[in-house]
């Protein structure tokens, strides 16, 4: 998911913070990971792909400073950080469309084949929305369903 915060990247993990620490803390993280990677500062030594390594860590380590330290943006970007673990509620272990299940006549049941051997199901009444979990009933995998328009 790309935002104008991008959300695909965590810019706590790349602080080696977390979302309860407080500015002086993001702080003393940032300068201390700003002075390591800084291009200025890198040895003569490197190779050329390590050298890009470390110039891409202090962009990100740059970028992630600019949302966090401001406190409009961290509330923004913390809020939607949110809204993206609330909605990933389980992994799912395929993304499908209804097109691609199965119908069964007999019993008005889509169906889908699930790697353990089991199977998806999902009934008819059950298609109506946009987008629908549907569990294996032999194991534990989750598949994600979408209806073709």
């Amino acid at each position: 998911m790309a935002d104008s915060f991008g959300l695909h990247k965590d810019w706590y993990s790349i602080l080696g913070a977390c979302p309860t620490d407080d500015i002086q803390e993001l702080k003393q993280k940032y300068q201390k990971l700003i002075l390591m990677f800084h291009p200025d500062k890198q040895r003569q030594d490197v190779s050329e792909g390590e050298a890009e390594q470390h110039l891409q860590r202090f962009i990100d380590v740059d970028q992630a400073w600019k949302i966090l330290s401001n406190e409009e943006s961290r509330k923004e970007y913390n809020l939607q950080l949110r809204a993206h673990e609330l909605k990933q509620s389980w992994p799912m272990d395929a993304h499908i469309t209804l097109d691609d299940m199965n119908w069964d006549c007999d019993t008005e049941c889509y169906t889908y084949g699930c790697r353990c051997g089991g199977e998806f199901v999902l009934e008819k009444d059950d298609t109506q929305e946009m987008e629908t979990v549907v569990c294996c009933y032999s194991c534990s995998l989750s598949i994600e369903v979408k209806k073709v328009t």
